[in-house]
């Protein structure tokens, strides 16, 4: 089976320069970080194609996450003759001399990993560990890899997530201690989501976060009413969450309506086959979503349910269509590659850092310039800020405290709400109603509010569907300062002998925060004119000086603060 590098397409920047520092290396184990959407596969099979070429490697083995992405690997690898059998099983033993290796599942490893050992001995073997992260789900996969890969001539290890939410060490990884005490993980090659946008690589991504009123019934026969995004226990956060996402409640049915009112702008403003999908915490609420999306735009969703060929049939059949509307519980959340993904609705009470940088990199693939994504989400305050936080660069820390007290307690609640089927029958959801909180862009908070299906929400759902980074925040500036201004006309001075004239300005702690968040975005957009610098690391920066939450969840005092701040600069 003969290679020719020729056959492979040209490569990005990063990817050469990633390469360039692979082959100068010659090292056994080498870490590449890359934003989702970056083409993290395609550099790995350039470098496995080098190894083979040189006969520095006679077989190549690829573990990836799940049962879909083997044959995604395979299929992958086949377009630049590279083949791997992704239909070999640990009863196999050896590979067949058709294939130039095997593409297995953590999962394998973990349950026989020494039928691996012996395969990674036979033959000279380079193994691609893809979203390294998953060696450390436990400790029977860590262990199972590191036996299994140990003899390796080489390995090379790729993750877009390089972070865990827990202290599992993941195999072949190098920790450094820092100044702190702490070890956090090293990488050998980082390409970040500011780095891809800037590029073009990856497209940029407008969250559209509603709040709304909840009401539901606790185990007592108490009934609650909370409004979604407002300050309240964590516990609280939780069952209004919940009661949000509950099907038969109105919110669900008024954001989909919004998101494919979105997906709809998108298709007739030049992404004709933009598609949309739904990340569900559940099979039974995947189920109900479908339902409620063909009663609200009248076509049926595409359901997957699970990690089977048939899930995986109706995964690549709905990638190569134009049907609108995919609905899946965690099918979809990693690693799939469906580049006409342009809407979510992240309707799923999952809440790691992981899980949401997983499931956004679904949305963020790049075809041509000027593509947009747009999230929906529950105004929350912990997904605001990883909404808010989206090119943040983590890695995966040892031993690290929690952020806060804050967080602690907001996991503790998140999992009381999970932990045993009598809350369902201790639990009532009653009502819920949407509406649109805020949009978040490039870390900033923009808007004042808008009631589902009014004009003032469409002018936001109705942003143009190809623009660059630049232009969306132009846009959404002058979306907020459109929204401000037709607030003070509807409080204008009353003629003579009229009502009396109500004080100019904000008056409300509320209406103070949306003038105190476009005042500061102002304040950034001028610093960023100034220097050149993205908007994110502005909005970065000046949480490392002043403290605090991202600006969708500041308080005033920290607000005024900032904007003091930037203007010192």
């Amino acid at each position: 089976m003969r290679l020719a590098l020729d056959d492979f397409p040209p490569l990005r920047a990063w990817q050469r320069k990633a390469m360039v520092e692979y082959l100068r290396r010659r090292s056994e184990d080498f870490m590449a970080v890359a934003t989702p959407g970056a083409g993290k596969t395609t550099f790995a099979l350039r470098i496995a194609a080098e190894l083979l070429v040189d006969g520095t490697v006679e077989a190549v083995t690829v573990v990836a996450p799940t049962e879909h992405l083997k044959i995604q690997w395979a299929a992958s690898a086949a377009r630049v003759g590279i083949q791997l059998d992704a239909s070999f099983r640990n009863a196999d033993i050896h590979s067949s001399t058709d294939f130039h290796g095997a593409v297995v599942t953590y999962a394998q490893v973990g349950i026989a990993p020494q039928v691996h050992r012996r395969r990674t001995m036979t033959r000279r073997t380079l193994v691609i560990l893809d979203e390294i992260h998953h060696a450390g789900d436990s400790r029977s996969w860590g262990e199972g890899v590191r036996a299994a890969f140990e003899p390796a001539v080489r390995r090379l290890m790729l993750t877009g997530t390089p972070f865990r939410s827990d202290d599992n060490p993941i195999p072949f990884v190098t920790y450094e201690r820092g100044s702190d005490g702490l070890q956090r993980s090293r990488s050998d090659s980082v390409y970040g989501y500011s780095d891809a946008l800037r590029e073009g690589v990856v497209r940029p991504v407008i969250f559209l976060a509603y709040s709304g009123e909840t009401r539901w019934r606790t185990s007592a026969g108490d009934e609650l009413a909370a409004r979604l995004g407002e300050p309240m226990t964590q516990d609280l956060v939780a069952q209004a969450w919940r009661t949000a996402l509950d099907p038969t409640g109105e919110w669900m049915p008024q954001v989909l309506r919004a998101a494919d009112a979105r997906l709809q702008v998108l298709r007739v403003g030049g992404m004709a086959d933009a598609g949309g999908l739904v990340i569900a915490s559940d099979q039974q609420a995947a189920r109900a979503y479908a339902r409620l999306i063909e009663r609200v735009t009248g076509e049926k969703a595409v359901v997957v349910l699970s990690d089977d060929q048939g899930a995986s049939a109706r995964i690549a059949q709905f990638a190569a269509s134009d049907q609108r509307w995919l609905v899946a519980v965690r099918m979809v959340s990693e690693g799939v590659d469906i580049p006409r993904l342009a809407v979510g609705v992240y309707a799923t009470s999952a809440s790691t850092p992981l899980y949401f940088a997983q499931a956004i990199g679904r949305f963020v693939r790049a075809r041509r310039p000027g593509e947009t994504a747009s999230v929906f989400l529950p105004s929350v305050p912990h997904l605001l800020g990883l909404a808010s936080e989206m090119e943040a660069e983590r890695d995966h820390v040892l031993g690290e405290r929690r952020a806060s007290e804050e967080e602690e307690l907001f996991e503790r609640a998140q999992r009381a709400e999970k932990a045993s089927g009598e809350l369902e029958k201790r639990f009532e959801a009653l009502s819920a109603t949407a509406e649109l909180d805020q949009v978040i862009f490039d870390g900033a908070s923009f808007g004042t509010g808008a009631q589902a299906g009014t004009p003032e929400e469409e002018e936001y759902l109705g942003l143009p569907g190809l623009l660059t980074a630049e232009q969306v925040a132009l846009l959404l500036n002058k979306r907020q300062a459109d929204q401000m201004a037709a607030q003070r006309r509807t409080k204008a001075p009353a003629p003579a002998g009229g009502v009396p004239a109500q004080p100019a300005g904000p008056r409300t702690a509320g209406e103070r925060r949306i003038a105190l968040r476009r005042q500061l975005n102002s304040l950034v957009n001028a610093h960023h004119h100034r220097t050149g610098l993205p908007h994110g690391k502005i909005h970065a920066e000046l949480r490392r000086l002043c403290g605090g939450p991202p600006s969708a969840q500041a308080t005033i005092e920290q607000l005024e603060e900032r904007i003091a701040t930037v203007q010192t600069l």
